[in-house]
């Protein structure tokens, strides 16, 4: 609950900003823009929801119980296990929800569950396997050292606010006590990013065996020397005026909002700098664009040339891959599973895993159209 009031109040806030700019400049009879909901709305939401804990049984009707299981993926994320009894029969049907990582850097494997009759499984990386995510610090010393001291340029990391910051700054922290960290500044360009920070600092029950074991060492493990949270947009525009070489760490991953947009703006035309991209970015995102390689982009309907590196690391997704996906239903007897449904996936990703799960001994994977339906016999 501690991450959804601050993701929604920040999404509200957004809406909120995007509609009082669009009525600033309407034109005549043009209708008046209206956020899907405000941070009023979110106050009054939050009220009324109620908190389930991982591996409780909830009754949401008197047929109809549910339980979640920590499905790995970010702080709080869960997979849906619902028992339904209808007609003197009972239904076990799991949602899986998007599954994390075995071994991720932060947060627990997800857990095991009890057997489904029904599964619906995301397939994101149906078809990939990430590589190890054991390097992301050797990665991440030899762009500071290359682009801030061997070049004295800047080193601007696009980041998801939830998770990907927190990796980043885990995996810096551990140079530090490594004594490898290189002495530059560090900066978090992004509010809602230091409030999800502050947010998985006060949940350490979510945290891997290797978290906890730095922890009896270290009693912050995403803070060390040189590192700032940056808050007021005075303070983010001083950081483009400030020539020496430092890493920024900002919002959104996609570089396609926020405050990282701007740094990019102001630095991608310089030949010392490196924009690392750690994470998915869609095709026509400018994260995207740069990933592919583009000279020139447009960035707040400007054109810049790319003159700094483009670099990337590619394993550093919260999704896992089919290794993972098939180690989650692997506490399944395939014989029991009825059906399993591939959802949040590119048709030829899932037409390959489905493949994949039929050798695994699941008979019947189902991709499903948009608007089917299906009958749980």
């Amino acid at each position: 609950m501690d991450l959804a009031r601050i993701l929604l109040l920040d999404s509200a806030h957004i809406q909120e900003q995007d509609a009082d700019y669009m009525n600033r400049h309407r034109r005549g009879a043009e209708e008046v823009e209206q956020p899907l909901y405000t941070e009023e709305d979110v106050v009054k939401t939050i009220g009324l929801c109620k908190i389930v804990s991982y591996n409780e049984l909830f009754e949401i009707e008197p047929d109809v119980k549910l339980k979640f299981t920590d499905a790995g993926h970010i702080l709080g994320s869960a997979a849906v296990h619902l028992t339904i009894l209808e007609n003197e029969k009972t239904t076990q049907l799991t949602f899986s929800g998007d599954v994390g990582r075995y071994g991720d850097l932060l947060l627990k494997s997800p857990q095991i569950f009890d057997q489904a009759g029904y599964i619906v499984l995301e397939s994101t990386y149906g078809d990939s396997l990430h590589k190890d995510l054991a390097p992301i610090e050797n990665q991440l010393f030899q762009m500071v050292q290359h682009t801030c001291v061997d070049k004295k340029g800047k080193l601007i990391i696009p980041a998801f606010s939830v998770g990907r910051t927190q990796e980043l700054l885990y995996a810096l922290n551990m140079l530090e006590l490594k004594g490898k960290l290189p002495d530059v500044r560090y900066y978090v360009d992004s509010p809602l990013s230091s409030k999800a920070t502050a947010v998985l600092k006060n949940h350490p029950e979510v945290y891997n065996n290797g978290v906890k074991e730095t922890l009896k060492i270290d009693h912050d493990v995403f803070s060390f020397k040189g590192l700032e949270f940056i808050e007021s947009v005075e303070q983010s525009k001083s950081l483009n005026d400030d020539p020496r070489p430092c890493v920024i760490i900002s919002a959104s991953g996609m570089a396609d909002a926020g405050r990282v947009k701007h740094h990019i703006k102001n630095n991608i035309s310089n030949k010392k700098n490196t924009v690392l991209l750690v994470g998915y970015c869609s095709p026509e995102s400018l994260g995207g664009e740069l990933m592919a390689g583009k000279k020139v982009v447009d960035i707040f309907h400007k054109d810049y040339t790319v003159e700094a590196e483009v670099q990337s690391i590619k394993s550093m997704s919260a999704h896992g891959d089919y290794e993972d996906l098939l180690q989650f239903v692997s506490c399944q007897d395939p014989k029991k599973v009825k059906q399993l449904f591939l959802v949040h996936g590119d048709y030829d990703v899932q037409q390959h895993f489905a493949k994949t799960l039929n050798n695994h001994g699941f008979k019947d994977v189902q991709i499903p159209e948009y608007h089917q339906e299906f009958k749980l016999s």
